[in-house]
């Protein structure tokens, strides 16, 4: 077989690959830098916490806010495979407020 047909077939193979793969994990890899650990068939966070915040016109609103404000810096960090609260280890979550507005603080470790 000639180099240029190896080339070919090689470049062939790659886009069958490229397109026919599922689609890959959304992890930025930085999640690596820290200790993990596995916890209930999750990989977690031993020791590093990620932090929201929310404020709203009552609890159920601040929480949301604040947990997506958690979910949208997790997921700049380490990706969205990490950023999903609902999975997060060692949640903490502070509200404080009444009828004028409610102000949340939630801490997590994230996991995938």
């Amino acid at each position: 077989m000639s180099a240029l047909r190896k080339i070919k077939a090689v470049a062939a193979a790659v886009l069958v690959l490229a397109v026919a793969a599922p689609a890959f994990a959304d992890d930025s890899g930085f999640a690596y830098m820290h200790d993990l650990r596995k916890e209930g068939g999750r990989t977690c966070f031993t020791d590093h916490f990620h932090y929201g915040s929310g404020t709203g016109a009552n609890k159920a609103v601040a929480q949301k806010a604040a947990i997506g404000s958690w979910s949208s810096f997790t997921d700049f960090e380490y990706g969205s495979d990490w950023a999903r609260f609902s999975r997060a280890a060692g949640k903490s979550m502070k509200c404080s407020g009444g009828t004028g507005g409610v102000d949340c603080q939630i801490e997590a470790r994230p996991c995938k």
